[in-house]
Parts: C-alpha cells; structure tokens; sequence
C-alpha cells in the first residue's frame, strides 16, 4: 500500500476481454493505493481475504489520515494467481464494504496495462507491505 498526495492511471492495453471497457484517465489526491495480488490459495476463503483486506486498509488509512482508497489489481511474480473473476469479486466486495463505512473506495482500470502516476511523500507510514 503506498499512500499518495495524487495518483493517476491511464488504461493503455487491454490484456482481459471480459472486462468493462475502460479509456479515460483518472486521477484520486490524498488517497492510499493498495497493490493487490491475489494467489489461487486466496479462493478457498474470499470472505476471510475481505475482511482481513477491509481491516488492513482501514488501519493504513487512518495511520496516513485519509478516508480515500484506491484498488489495484497487481498481479506480481507469484507462483500463483488467483482467477480474474475471483479477484474482480474480491475487490467489489471490499469498495462495498469499504464505502458502507464511509470511505472513498475506487479501482483501476481491471484487465488492462496502464500508465501509472503517483506522488508520494517520504514519509514512514506512506508504504506499508502486508501479506495475507
């Protein structure tokens, strides 16, 4: 997660097909963004993988003082992923969750490459690493 004073992205390849169609660039301040990988383990649970997710991010947030979450789907160099429709899920679940407690919660662009921009301050809390 890496607290940001402004993020942007800006779709440039579409890599899944059964996904919205998305074009436009967007830009969130004082926002923490969450890079989220989801492993293929991660589907035996989705209800315990949201609320962990739910908890980590609430707690991320306040310690960077903002109500503003980003979700980016951010599949690293992990032996295994998690199936798209899976991961699409789990992040609706958690933006539902996460706006029923009052919190700004977006997505990037799901399926695609983009153009990322962030501005972020050096600062301790700004980049906090969790596994679940």
């Amino acid at each position: 997660m890496i607290y940001c004073d402004s993020f942007s992205f800006k779709p440039t390849i579409k890599t899944l097909e059964n996904f919205d169609d998305v074009l436009e660039k967007e830009t969130f301040k004082s926002t923490l963004v969450a890079f989220i990988h989801a492993e293929e383990k991660d589907e035996e649970d989705i209800k315990s993988v949201e609320t962990k997710m739910v908890k980590n991010l609430k707690w991320a947030a306040k310690k960077n003082g903002t109500r503003n979450v980003v979700l980016h789907s951010f599949a690293h160099l992990a032996e295994t992923k998690a199936n798209p429709d899976y991961t699409k899920e789990l992040f609706n679940r958690v933006e539902a969750r996460m706006k029923n407690a009052d919190y700004t919660c977006n997505q990037t662009a799901f399926g695609y490459f983009m153009d990322l921009d962030i501005q972020a301050p050096g600062v301790s809390q700004a980049r906090i690493f969790k596994a679940y």
